[in-house]
């Protein structure tokens, strides 16, 4: 059984202008490096970290690693947030005046970006090959809101706006897959919770 826990990346300076980013690399906000700071005594052990290659996580999982321990993040393209395509860069209000209604649905498909279908494919085969590369360890995996609520949405769960620093535990062993309850990886008493919205 392999247990990962699969967490939200720190505020970037495009979640904090209210930005859609996709595979836009923009960096972690200052609150972001805090939030990723504060997340370290939070996290507790793990045996290895792995992140998506956008900066934005790439930045988080190191400071987070560097906290506990736990050495250079492992680099997993894979764990990279959805494709946006043309909804790159531009607010929910610009998205909405542009492609009227295209936010209303349960999920919106950005044009020119990854679909539905092709993003739980990724997701899929990513945490399969986290599983398989550290069986039996406890793995911190850190990536983007779109890619965990696409997990969650194939489990069953109904997922709200995922927080910075905000994630799940999942447990991935030979009967399947399956995630927990979510967990912030923040005190709030400590640093501000953020949670920008995404896919």
């Amino acid at each position: 059984m392999t247990f990962i826990t699969l967490v939200r990346h720190g505020q970037s300076e495009w979640n904090a202008v209210g930005r859609w980013q996709g595979w836009a690399d923009p960096p972690l906000s200052a609150l972001g490096r805090e939030q990723a700071r504060q997340a370290v005594d939070v996290v507790g052990s793990v045996d290895v970290v792995v992140t998506s290659d956008l900066r934005r996580a790439l930045d988080t999982a190191a400071i987070i690693a560097a906290g506990v321990g736990a050495g250079r993040p492992v680099v997993l393209a894979s764990l990279r947030e959805r494709d946006v395509g043309e909804w790159t860069g531009l607010t929910r209000v610009e998205i909405a005046r542009r492609w009227p209604g295209a936010l209303s649905g349960p999920l919106p498909e950005p044009p020119g970006g990854e679909t539905t279908a092709q993003l739980l494919e990724r997701v899929l085969a990513a945490m399969a090959e986290v599983a398989t590369t550290y069986d039996g360890l406890r793995v911190l995996a850190v990536s983007h809101g779109g890619f965990i609520r696409a997990l969650e949405r194939h489990l069953g769960v109904d997922p709200a706006p995922l927080p910075n620093l905000g994630g799940v535990d999942v447990t991935i062993d030979a009967g399947g897959t399956a995630v927990g309850p979510r967990r912030l990886l923040l005190d709030p008493d400590e640093v501000l919770v953020t949670v920008p919205r995404q896919l």
